[in-house]
């Protein structure tokens, strides 16, 4: 495999993994009371002060429906960690999907049979212990238990987490409008159609090692360019916000990339420790610096941590 490939599928992996113990942490005052600085691996913890477990909602329309298995129990309940279950080293659900895809594109890939994949995956209890599951889920769960094409079954989505399911069929491929597609299988919509161009462009400017620091500006712009010399707490969170939504996750993204071009391990411990969606925001930070540097941008010690991964 190339090496800037399996860097970059090292760092989709790891930004998840390194961030999931406080994922969803937006007071970073308690992320620090909690956890410390983030540096390895580490088992999350309940209770988990920014939850809103308590007020998630999924009703399976029917039995095609159902997706939360045993981990039902636990919506609706205060504190409980989204990811309680999971170990040290070990992925959500979303990079899950992504060694799932991965796995098939080696054996020959079909959007059709992806969705196969993808449906028995979530419909299985034991394919993953994670306790939360996004929106896209639930919506996609929703359409195709009420007789929907499952071709059709993704709704519009505004998501960083989906923009992680572009990086193994792009890498695998080096066609855009095949990521694009594949992605839109679960993330539809303008939003996501145009922050993975985005993505997919940066991506490669990447893998051949370009100008990344004029690739970010372009999509930056000046003033927030400028924004590289403050100190990171006072940009993320203060004038890019930490939320999920593509619109501020990917110029966070952005912002991180050209800050920390030359250190990627730093720049994976600085998302972790800003908290908020770290975890996606870390897979697609993690991906594309790997993609610059190789697999040796990464720890042995976070490379060999990983629970499950085979690259």
């Amino acid at each position: 495999m190339n090496n800037k490939v399996k860097g970059s599928l090292y760092g989709l992996y790891i930004g998840d993994a390194l961030a999931m113990p406080v994922h969803w942490y937006y007071d970073r005052a308690a992320l620090n009371r909690d956890y410390g600085w983030v540096d390895s691996y580490l088992a999350p913890k309940n209770p988990h002060p920014n939850s809103i477990l308590w007020r998630s909602h999924y009703q399976p329309v029917n039995e095609k429906g159902e997706i939360l298995h045993h981990q039902a129990r636990y919506w609706g309940e205060r504190d409980v960690h989204y990811h309680q279950f999971l170990k040290p080293g070990e992925n959500t659900v979303n990079l899950k999907l992504c060694q799932l895809s991965w796995k098939l594109l080696q054996e020959g890939y079909s959007k059709e049979e992806y969705i196969n994949r993808y449906i028995a995956f979530m419909r299985c209890p034991s394919s993953h212990n994670d306790t939360y599951l996004e929106e896209y889920h639930r919506g996609f769960f929703t359409n195709y238990a009420r007789g929907k094409d499952p071709l059709k079954c993704a709704v519009e989505e505004k998501h960083i987490g989906g923009l992680c399911h572009l990086f193994p069929v792009y890498l695998s491929t080096r066609n855009t409008a095949m990521a694009l597609e594949h992605m839109a299988c679960t993330h539809a919509g303008r939003k996501m159609k145009q922050t993975g161009t985005e993505v997919l462009d940066v991506l490669e400017v990447c893998l051949q090692r370009g100008d990344v620091i004029d690739k970010v500006r372009q999509y930056l712009g000046k003033r927030r360019m400028s924004w590289l010399t403050l100190p990171d707490e006072e940009v993320i969170g203060m004038r890019i916000s930490t939320v999920c939504y593509v619109e501020e996750s990917w110029p966070a993204v952005l912002y991180l990339l050209a800050k920390y071009l030359e250190q990627p391990a730093r720049a994976l411990e600085v998302n972790t420790n800003l908290g908020g969606d770290n975890c996606y925001r870390g897979a697609v930070l993690g991906a594309l610096l790997g993609a610059f540097h190789g697999e040796d941008a990464w720890p042995l010690a976070w490379r060999h941590g990983l629970v499950g991964v085979d690259i």
